[in-house]
């Protein structure tokens, strides 16, 4: 298990320090992030805790997952690499453009269109 863990259904009202206090009764603590809305600076009711070793990273989410915090039922769990969600996703996109480039050279309708807008964008 890794020493990052996510934290989720937070209570909006949750602050870093009140989650660097329930953590720190499993382990040393070394971080605490709860995530805000960018454009609004708010919680987005969840975050991440990174403890010193592995064991104490263990021994929190056995012991908070479940538990209340602030008046909500938090759950607790190891952390998930961000890079493999978005990898995926430019792939599936790059393999969506081959396909209309076939249907464009096939389909004379696919022609039209492009020299209209073609036509549209000069005169823009």
């Amino acid at each position: 298990m890794g020493k990052n863990l996510y934290v989720g259904n937070l209570s909006y009202d949750t602050t870093e320090n009140r989650l660097r206090e329930a953590f720190a009764a499993y382990g040393e603590v070394e971080t605490v992030n709860v995530i805000t809305d960018r454009e609004t600076g708010r919680p987005r009711g969840f975050g991440f805790v990174e403890m010193a070793t592995d064991e104490a990273a263990q021994a929190a989410v056995a012991g908070l997952n479940g538990t209340m915090v602030d008046g909500r039922e938090i759950r607790v769990s190891e952390a998930r690499p961000r890079e493999s969600g978005g990898g995926g996703g430019f792939g599936g996109r790059g393999g969506g453009g081959g396909g209309y480039g076939g249907g464009g050279r096939g389909g004379r309708g696919g022609g039209g269109r492009d020299r209209d807008g073609g036509g549209s964008r000069e005169r823009w």
